[in-house]
């Protein structure tokens, strides 16, 4: 029996689900923060964001089927979370998407947080004129290292589909890195 199933068991025994689920934020929180930040950017909307998400598995766990591995399972979780932030946050008006990707970098860029060096901040900039689904393809991909198979699951996008898209990317960030 792996590590997560005997987690998901405890987890779904109400006399253990409180110390497991401390458990569960000792192996996944550093890990779906980073996860959540590349989508909302910032690390004050990241936190606000990572608690919705472990208040929806802690409330969720009881259902959890297993069909896929509990860390795809929570991905999407945050995933969706993630979205649904950006929709009800994004809100105000720009005139064009430029404006809200311009405001998302520079939003990121001024985080105290962000270390990035200029390669880094190319990368940022590139990634961040990709369409959104694109976008997300790439990061868990290239920054989550997931299996084709697990964005498959999170996104409900064939694998062939996410494979080209990925590809598209890479050659994309290849040929602006160089410029």
């Amino acid at each position: 029996m792996s590590k997560d199933t005997e987690l998901v068991k405890k987890l779904q025994n109400p006399a253990l689900k409180d110390s497991a689920f401390s458990e569960l934020l000792d192996v996944y929180q550093e890990r779906l923060y980073w996860h959540i930040r590349k989508i909302v950017h910032t690390h004050e909307n990241a936190d606000d964001v990572l608690q919705n998400t472990f208040i929806r598995i802690y409330k969720s766990i009881a259902n959890f089927q297993e069909k896929s591995s509990l860390h795809t399972w929570m991905y999407r979780i945050a995933y969706n979370e993630s979205i649904r932030f950006l929709e009800k946050n994004n809100k105000k008006s720009y005139n064009n998407i430029d404006e809200v990707s311009e405001s998302n970098l520079e939003v990121l860029f001024e985080d105290e947080y962000f270390d990035g060096d200029e390669i880094q901040k190319k990368l940022n900039i590139i990634i961040d004129g990709f369409k959104e689904k694109q976008k997300q393809i790439f990061q868990m991909k290239y920054f989550d290292d997931l299996s084709f198979r697990q964005i498959s699951e999170i996104l409900n996008v064939s694998e062939s589909t996410l494979k080209s898209t990925y590809y598209t990317c890479v050659k994309i960030i290849e040929k602006k890195i160089l410029m």
